[in-house]
């Protein structure tokens, strides 16, 4: 298993002496399993280049069975600690930037009050991302906003939905509206979400659908960034409800439904089928429900 973890390492640092220092190993030691796993394979699996260490084609290949390895074989750590008597342990946690940004942080405070020995570390990432990192054992649990979905072996439960809105300034001439319709955003200045965003691909094909021509003036990853921009300026965009939902009960942004929409999108609860349900997984999950209940 220690090989495994030379050649990803490898693979990341490029420096034997890298390598050795996060493994807490010497250089020799580090050197020796190299030339060892090169002997065990009959193949070559590294080359030096500029004073880097590089992987060779098979090294590479190799490489990609060693990350899914060595994430398993963490994984299976986290998940025996979870049935530690004392209630230690560890859960990883990806999450999509709304439930990420706006519904997990209040509720990950509140789940370690109640569960104060066991520590929580949390990635926010856009959906396709944290879909793979499920995929290859990177985390434990996804909490993602998507369309509904089958990416087997992942399981997804459905925790509350995510309506998607047009959202602008109060001022805004759509503020004077009660209802928009699709005509209305042709060459309206648009903001676009970022090219992983799973908003944007809605937004798109909503806008394909029924013929409308967006004006993009502006392209962001950040939803608060978004949101700024939306609030000081003439743009309109489209965010989820839940994101905006203070700025809203402050007169700070207005929104409104968008219009003949097919588009529906929740948000999931999802793990890999190949992990173990503890009493700990379920807990979260538990404390994961109260917390969307008000949305």
């Amino acid at each position: 298993m220690l090989k495994l973890q030379v050649i990803e390492l490898l693979d990341k640092h490029k420096r034997i002496t890298s390598v050795a220092e996060h493994l807490g190993l010497k250089q020799p030691t580090v050197s020796f399993h190299m030339k060892s796993m090169e002997q065990e394979l009959g193949v070559q699996l590294f080359y030096s280049r500029g004073g880097k260490v590089h992987l060779t084609e098979a090294g590479q290949s190799l490489n990609h069975y060693a990350k899914k390895i060595n994430a398993l074989v963490q994984e299976a750590e986290r998940v025996v600690k979870e049935f530690d008597e004392r209630g230690s342990g560890h859960l990883k946690i990806g999450a999509s930037s709304v439930p990420g940004t706006y519904v997990l942080p209040e509720m990950l405070s509140s789940f370690s009050k109640l569960y104060p020995q066991i520590s929580v570390s949390l990635t926010v990432r856009p959906t396709p991302v944290i879909q793979e990192m499920l995929l290859n054992h990177e985390i434990d649990i996804g909490i993602m906003s998507a369309e509904p979905f089958q990416w087997s072996p992942l399981v997804g439960e459905t925790l509350c939905e995510d309506e998607l809105v047009f959202f602008f300034n109060p001022n805004h001439r759509f503020a004077r509206q009660e209802l928009l319709h699709p005509e209305f955003l042709n060459e309206v200045p648009f903001i676009l979400h970022g090219q992983e965003s799973s908003t944007r691909t809605m937004t798109l094909n909503w806008a394909k659908t029924l013929g409308v021509k967006l004006k993009p003036v502006m392209e962001m990853d950040s939803l608060e960034a978004i949101k700024q921009a939306v609030m000081t300026g003439e743009s309109v965009s489209v965010i989820s409800k839940i994101a905006i939902a203070k700025e809203l009960l402050r007169g700070e942004l207005s929104c409104r439904s968008i219009p003949q929409n097919p588009f529906k999108r929740y948000i999931y609860f999802t793990y890999n089928a190949d992990r173990i349900r503890s009493s700990l997984f379920d807990s979260f999950l538990s404390c994961l429900y109260d917390s969307v209940r008000s949305f």
